[in-house]
């Protein structure tokens, strides 16, 4: 099997737009304000937004995006305006990380863990 896409959830589709735009996603489908897929920039996998008149309340939703050169894109990002809650920040689970909020709540982590993503040491065979 192979990830193809995952959905979120948003009030405002729009302005989810210009936020994963400016992450670097490539918009291919544009149905707004209802719904909009992206590319993004490596691998196969896409990502969609779908319009919702209210947000789950409940534990929200967590995106993770691999980048190599972390502090760079990061760097690039806040010279766009985007802003973290955190920077980037070496875990204990050996991957580095950095986190944001889009503009519907939901929380991403932009990350670079190289082997370690699928190959920690204490992973189970």
């Amino acid at each position: 099997m192979n990830l193809n896409q995952v959905t979120i959830p948003s009030i405002d589709v729009v302005a989810s737009v210009e936020f994963y735009k400016k992450l670097g996603l490539h918009l291919i489908v544009d149905a707004s304000p209802r719904y909009v897929r992206f590319e993004v920039p490596d691998g196969d996998a896409t990502f969609s937004i779908h319009q919702v008149e209210e947000l789950p309340n409940e534990n929200g939703i967590t995106l993770y995006f691999e980048d190599d050169n972390l502090d760079e894109l990061v760097e690039k990002l806040q010279e766009k305006g985007i802003e973290f809650t955190q920077l980037p920040k070496d875990q204990t689970w050996l991957w580095r990380e950095a986190h944001l909020i889009d503009p519907d709540g939901n929380k991403l982590i932009l990350f670079k863990a190289g082997e370690h993503r699928k190959n920690p040491p204490w992973r189970i065979n």
